[in-house]
């Protein structure tokens, strides 16, 4: 009888476990949805939509002010952030160019966290969380709210770098604040070169997470998220890099992943133990390393090398490649060149989809790295945002605001062209019925009309 009522007991706490675990992963908690992956499927969106007809359009809200954080959903609620000059008003250049030179511009901003209704795009609360002459300058493809917003449903956590870090509860009342400094996010080659912070917080287990890699003392950080009581922190010798770091399990423990040139590696969740490292690649790091299965996906570009990495989960130690290598004991498989230089991937399904900001398309079998096509979208068009996919369809932007949508699978059809009408830079947030679309001006919510 007792062992009856303990299997029973069992079944119960597994399956809430199983059912909390999906609840999290139908919610959109921080950059690019659960765990970065950029999908949630059984959204039922729209193939297409006209801005001019109102077809498909759900509700648009203009956001004051200039920010690249993408919106974030839990529940009903919509989440994001901006930051409001009225003298920094030039906005962003799209297109593809190689100029490093930083926005002049020294007026007073006011840093905001915004809370709307998914639904219908109404405000439902916001704060001021910081308001002062910008520390560091940004890029004309960059904003001073860059860093998008993480909640777990208890805290929302707003990074703003040199600006400082913010929780606040759901109700939008602040609970505590960190200030770093100045957080010099540089070109390493060219100190005056500032493109502003970019780094995403999560949260995992009640716990933030901070990637910090900038020109002087960087860093990674675990916060308490009700306290925000230090848990440990980690010194980086690594070069200024705009990347958000992920979560893997292995063999029972918990791994923080993060990108990186000097100091790509993994760092046990709840000491800030180095697990393993590798150096190389490209030497502005920029894209999110993501998870499937047992193998942790890197790419990069910038310099001499742009490589795409699959890492097994079982890594230790140093598993630096050596010259010509492109496999060992922890590397799966690699491809020394064709790694984006803005984009995170996408994995949807078996395949692993490598987007680059001139429009190139490169699909590979994920588990072996073995292309399966390569094609191109558009002519001479520029893509900042990064792919995110439902129902086997993928959604990407280009910069002045065309959203291909692309079929999933292993043959290359464009489904799709829609129009925006605004530049869009930043990558879309799904959530079930609804995609959302962050542009210049605010943000578009698409959905089927009822």
């Amino acid at each position: 009888m007792h062992k009856r009522i303990s299997a029973f007991l069992t079944f119960i706490l597994f399956l809430s476990f199983t059912i909390q675990a999906q609840q999290i992963q139908d919610q959109w908690p921080s950059y690019r949805g659960y765990k970065a992956c950029g999908v949630i499927d059984n959204a039922n969106l729209p193939n297409y939509w006209d801005i001019n007809q109102n077809k498909n359009i759900k509700w648009k809200k203009d956001i004051e002010g200039l920010g690249m954080s993408n919106p974030v959903i839990w529940g009903d609620k919509l989440l994001i952030t901006t930051a409001i000059s009225k003298q920094d008003s030039g906005g962003f250049k799209a297109g593809i160019y190689g100029n490093i030179e930083s926005i002049e511009d020294e007026s007073e901003h006011e840093w905001q966290v915004i809370c709307l209704n998914k639904n219908t795009g109404e405000l439902i609360w916001k704060q001021t969380a910081y308001t002062g002459i910008p520390k560091q300058k940004r890029h004309s493809k960059s904003s001073h709210a860059n860093s998008t917003i993480a909640t777990d449903g208890n805290f929302i956590v707003a990074f703003f770098g040199s600006e400082g870090l913010y929780c606040f509860d759901m109700e939008g009342n602040l609970k505590w604040t960190k200030d770093f400094g100045t957080l010099k996010s540089v070109f390493f080659a060219a100190e005056s070169a500032e493109w502003e912070f970019a780094s995403s917080p999560i949260i995992h287990e009640g716990v933030v997470i901070i990637q910090c890699d900038v020109l002087d003392n960087s860093f990674i950080a675990t916060y308490n998220a009700a306290s925000g009581k230090e848990i440990w922190k980690k010194k980086r010798k690594e070069y200024p890099g705009w990347c958000t770091p992920n979560i893997y399990e292995n063999d029972g423990k918990t791994i923080i992943a993060v990108n990186g040139f000097k100091h790509r590696g993994g760092y046990d969740f709840e000491t800030g133990k180095e697990i393993w490292n590798m150096s190389g690649g490209g030497d502005i790091q920029i894209p999110t390393p993501i998870i499937k299965d047992d193998l942790i996906y890197f790419n990069s570009a910038h310099g001499k090398s742009s490589p795409i990495l699959a890492v097994k989960t079982s890594a230790i130690g140093d598993i630096t490649l050596e010259k010509e290598q492109t496999t060992n004991d922890y590397i799966a498989w690699s491809i020394a060149r064709g790694g984006a230089y803005m984009q995170t991937m996408l994995i949807y399904g078996d395949y692993l989809y490598n987007f680059r900001w001139n429009g190139n398309i490169q699909c590979l079998d994920a588990k072996t790295g073995q292309e399966i096509y390569k094609e191109k979208l558009g002519k001479a068009e520029s893509f900042t945002a990064s792919p995110v996919a439902s129902d086997g369809k993928i959604y990407i932007p280009n910069d002045n605001g065309k959203v291909y949508v692309i079929k999933a699978g292993e043959t290359f059809e464009v489904i799709s062209k829609n129009y925006l009408r605004d530049l869009c830079l930043v990558t879309p947030s799904i959530t079930k019925g609804i995609i959302y679309f962050r542009t210049q001006s605010g943000i578009i919510a698409i959905a089927k009309d009822e």
